[in-house]
């Protein structure tokens, strides 16, 4: 059809058409003729292609220029802001630069302390004003609003070389101090508290003062039950050996405290939340059973997923066990003047509202990660410390009598 088109008027060209002599043009000439006028539209079309491909290109490289102006306009804008700091209201952060820290360090640490907003801009000015060889370690008071020429000032010339102390948390410590019976005696533990009072970073008043002002939220604290705990974080202040400073109690028993917390997050990965998480399960309910497997294993870390593993199965069995019978819940809840509602031999259903010590890395990693298909549901240990397993209440007193007639059993009340 398209070529019937072409030449329904061939008979109107022919005769309209002159070659000279007045004579009709043949079919020859004719079709010469529309073959020359097609290659001088192609030729036309070829022209006009290198300059629409020329105006697009121009149109991308105005967009691209745009983009890095406003790129470039959004950092100027962003860091000016950052470097002349902003309304000043008389409050003061206190930043804790420790030894070998270097400018990156530095900034990392200005800006997690919200002193600036961007640590990349603080390193970038350093390096600029040639002062990212000057900063001091030590304890700094930096008020809020501060621009970077006044944080340098401060960092340079100010600040006090605090002196610190060294201090043990062991596994399973509590906040206050607590008291368990060992075999018919009691036997005072010392909390937190009063540990970092004997070593001088703190007094015991300092140190609950600043607990209380601490803010439940963010990724570890959002979860903790505020309402039927006695002490919110208990469990929370990761037991470990730190260095503390000891120059002013109000002050140092903030930073010990956060320093505590930062190591506890540290600890709990994301792998160990996603794993709570498909349990059906928080981090403090997970912290609060890291706590009562720290308790029962003691310092047997090996057996830390097993003991995991048996309470597990009995809160995955709340028909067969309505309480989880821990026994270190039942003197948590005497020492602590509660009204029994973490004991979970005779009252608590499930867990108890909290966690009743600060567990360590092993019992925490075994809470939120217990041992695979293990079937046991009680367990008992001898005087060695060596752990017996059972799937029934029968088997389980039949072991511990065994344990009482070879003279290796313990009875240990927390």
């Amino acid at each position: 059809m398209e070529n019937e088109n072409k030449f329904e008027n061939f008979d109107e060209i022919n005769t309209s058409a002159d070659n000279g002599d007045n004579e009709p043009l043949s079919i020859e000439e004719v079709l010469e003729m529309y073959k020359g006028g097609e290659e001088n539209k192609s030729e036309a079309t070829e022209e006009e292609s290198p300059k629409k491909k020329k105006h697009i290109l121009l149109w991308v490289v105005l967009g691209l220029l745009a983009l890095i102006a406003a790129i470039c306009a959004w950092v100027y804008f962003s860091y000016t802001s950052d470097y002349k700091g902003g309304k000043k209201n008389g409050e003061y952060i206190t930043v804790v630069i420790p030894q070998g820290s270097n400018v990156s360090d530095i900034a990392d640490i200005l800006e997690d302390e919200k002193v600036i907003n961007s640590a990349l801009f603080f390193r970038f000015y350093s390096k600029m004003s040639a002062t990212e060889t000057l900063y001091r370690y030590g304890t700094f008071k930096i008020e809020k609003g501060s621009g970077y020429e006044e944080i340098a000032e401060v960092l340079i010339n100010g600040g006090e070389q605090a002196k610190s102390v060294t201090v043990t948390i062991p596994e399973g410590t509590c906040l206050y101090d607590y008291v368990k019976n060992v075999n018919g005696k009691d036997v005072t533990v010392p909390g937190i508290g009063s540990l970092l009072e004997k070593a001088g970073v703190c007094t015991k008043e300092d140190f609950y003062a600043a607990l209380d002002e601490v803010e439940l939220e963010g990724r570890l604290l959002s979860s903790v039950d505020k309402e039927n705990t006695y002490y919110p974080l208990e469990g929370y202040l990761f037991p470990d050996t730190y260095d503390f400073f000891n120059y002013d109690s109000k002050e140092c028993a903030k930073l010990a405290i956060d320093k505590m917390l930062k190591h506890t997050e540290e600890i709990i990965t994301d792998e160990m939340i996603e794993n709570a998480r498909k349990m059906g399960y928080s981090i403090h309910e997970m912290l609060t059973l890291a706590s009562i497997v720290q308790l029962e294993s003691g310092i047997n870390t090996d057996e830390m997923a097993n003991v995991s593993a048996v309470f597990h199965n009995r809160l995955n069995n709340p028909s067969s066990f309505a309480h989880l019978g821990s026994s270190p819940t039942i003197y948590y809840d005497k020492t602590m003047n509660g009204d029994g509602r973490y004991d979970t031999q005779n009252t608590a259903i499930g867990l108890p509202p909290g966690p009743v010590c600060s567990p360590g890395a092993a019992a925490i990693k075994a809470a939120f990660l217990p041992t695979e298909n293990f079937k046991y549901t009680y367990f008992v240990t001898d005087s060695d410390g060596k752990f017996y397993y059972n799937t029934s209440a029968a088997g389980h007193s039949s072991t511990i009598k065994k344990l009482q007639a070879s003279g290796k059993w313990i009875y240990e009340l927390y």
